[in-house]
């Protein structure tokens, strides 16, 4: 009879604690409630990054398209300059615009129709401007791409340190009430596991979207020097003919 009264007290007791994600929070200590906090708002953060650059490459990728098809479509350069103006919306109208602001100035200046050298000297000039223009807008979009990978290496660790401090909690509970009952020990290794599954949901999808994001702006930087080499070559063209 003593032992069924014991029992029922300590299935009481289990049932009073709150193992919802909530309550685990709630109960746990402040170190691991700071651990969950910056978990989630790492794992926040990282999906708006994914979702901006997921959006950003896909918007670039049409517009380069875009681009592309007026580009070749046989019309005045100069026509298509004086359309897309000072301002351009994506890298590949940036770039062509750098080349051929350089490039209208080097015929104002007279320098298209000078010696071989100074035209050579033309060619490298356009070329390191198309060169230094895809490096800012590669800068610009691969912008906050090192907080991805922070999270996908660093997180887990998190995780684990607030799973370390959990398992801490458990063991000084057990110390202080002399009970190895599952009631007792529950509450902090649930909480420990908590933190480390929390440093997972904030890695994993980093690790994926970093991969995958790293991949499409390479292959985007590719497209752009492609353009920048077959621009150069019709600017280079237009030299040697004018020469």
């Amino acid at each position: 009879m003593e032992t069924t009264v014991v029992d029922t007290v300590a299935l009481g007791g289990t049932a009073a604690t709150d193992m919802s994600i909530w309550g685990l929070f709630l109960a746990a200590d402040w170190i691991v409630k700071t651990v969950m906090i910056v978990l989630i708002g790492a794992s926040i953060w990282s999906w708006a990054i994914i979702v901006d650059k997921s959006m950003k490459l896909r918007r670039l990728s049409k517009a380069a398209e875009q681009f592309e098809e007026s580009f070749w479509s046989g019309g005045s350069l100069e026509d298509l300059y004086d359309r897309i103006g000072s301002q351009p919306g994506d890298p590949m109208t940036a770039v062509f615009s750098a080349a051929m602001r350089e490039w209208r100035r080097s015929a104002a200046k007279g320098l298209a129709a000078k010696g071989s050298e100074i035209r050579a000297s033309l060619r490298q000039r356009i070329e390191q401007v198309m060169h230094l223009s895809i490096g800012r807008e590669m800068d610009r979009l691969e912008k906050h791409m090192t907080f991805l990978a922070s999270v996908g290496s660093v997180a887990p660790f998190v995780g684990l340190f607030g799973t370390v401090w959990g398992i801490m909690n458990s063991f000084q509970s057990i110390a202080a009430t002399k009970n190895t009952s599952l009631a007792v020990v529950a509450p902090g290794i649930a909480e420990a596991l908590f933190a480390t599954a929390l440093g997972l949901i904030a890695a994993i999808p980093a690790v994926i979207a970093y991969n995958k994001i790293s991949t499409d702006l390479g292959r985007f930087a590719g497209r752009l020097e492609n353009f920048s080499a077959e621009f150069a070559s019709i600017l280079s063209r237009q030299l040697d003919e004018g020469g």
